[in-house]
């Protein structure tokens, strides 16, 4: 539906011109970038197992880590914790080891995300205060997870709050189990790859707008007209940001790109990088799934008792 409404936004004929102009190979290049970010974050993945103490072979972690790309299209990626899920099913870690993780990953994607977001409202003089709300979210949140103070400040001040005060305890428990992940020096680190492997995407972006022929944008402006609908995407906890994502991806790039770029190659860009990116994550997803169920599969019922008796809840 939001691939129709798209179509019928940009003109269907005008968006297949636009579509057979595309050099397939920035399209390839795209989805290069795009697999490269999911490596960055595979090994922000392997360093959070490191931290929770779970030791699995990395060709078993890999099929994990990429099969939980199939739960991409869920409010604000959180069914990513089907990963955990599966490392239940093949090693027997209790879910609540490593379900957390999902958590801090979403978290140092949203820091980096704005960082982005920040850095691309550069481009342009009138959203100097956007990139200074930006930079100061940020530091927030940052403070939020990382100074103790501050965040237990921040949850006393919730539970005075009508409607908040009864989600206080989960939430003091999950900030408990967050800060063994992210302590300072460690979301520092996390945040900085997550800053690089999203840089990737926009990355994507700007690869696809040089592969239409007489079209072109700055990288800063690629870097914002990428990272600025995603957060608004899983903020608004849509399934994959599917819909505000693809609308204001669209519209950053008529306002960013001046004249050239018209409302079919906007379409057809949008299009192009969901493609190369939420979907391709989907579709390696399924691939790797699969390979799971063949070469993992779940424990029988006797290891599995072997191995939670025999490990630490």
């Amino acid at each position: 539906l939001v691939m129709a409404g798209l179509a019928f936004y940009a003109d269907a004929r005008e968006l297949g011109r636009a579509l057979a102009s595309l050099d397939l190979r920035y399209f390839a290049l795209a989805l290069a970038l795009s697999s490269s970010n999911f490596g960055l974050r595979f090994l922000r993945w392997q360093y959070y197992l490191r931290c929770v103490s779970v030791s699995v072979p990395w060709q078993r972690s890999a099929r994990v880590f990429v099969a939980g790309f199939v739960m991409s299209v869920t409010p604000g990626k959180l069914g990513e914790v089907f990963k955990s899920m599966l490392l239940f099913e093949s090693d027997g870690v209790p879910l609540a080891k490593t379900a957390p993780i999902v958590l801090a990953e979403r978290i140092t994607d949203l820091v980096a995300l704005v960082t982005l977001a920040a850095i691309g409202s550069l481009a342009f003089p009138s959203a100097t205060a956007a990139a200074v709300a930006g930079g100061a979210t940020v530091l927030a949140l940052l403070a939020l997870i990382g100074v103790r103070p501050i965040g237990d400040l921040a949850l006393r001040l919730a539970a005075k709050l009508p409607g908040l005060g009864r989600v206080v305890p989960a939430a003091r428990i999950a900030l408990d189990s967050l800060r063994t992940m992210l302590r300072p020096g460690s979301l520092l680190t996390t945040s900085a790859l997550a800053v690089v492997s999203w840089g990737l995407e926009c990355g994507a972006l700007y690869a696809l707008v040089q592969g239409f022929p007489g079209l072109t944008i700055a990288p800063l402006a690629a870097i914002f007209a990428y990272a600025a609908p995603t957060i608004l995407g899983a903020l608004a906890m849509l399934p994959g940001g599917v819909g505000l994502t693809e609308v204001g991806m669209t519209g950053a790039l008529l306002e960013v790109g001046g004249s050239a770029i018209t409302r079919s190659s906007a379409g057809a860009i949008t299009i192009l990088i969901r493609l190369a990116t939420l979907w391709w994550a989907v579709l390696l997803g399924l691939v790797a799934l699969a390979a799971f169920r063949r070469f993992d599969g779940p424990l029988t019922p006797l290891e599995t008792s072997v191995v939670t008796t025999s490990s630490p809840q």
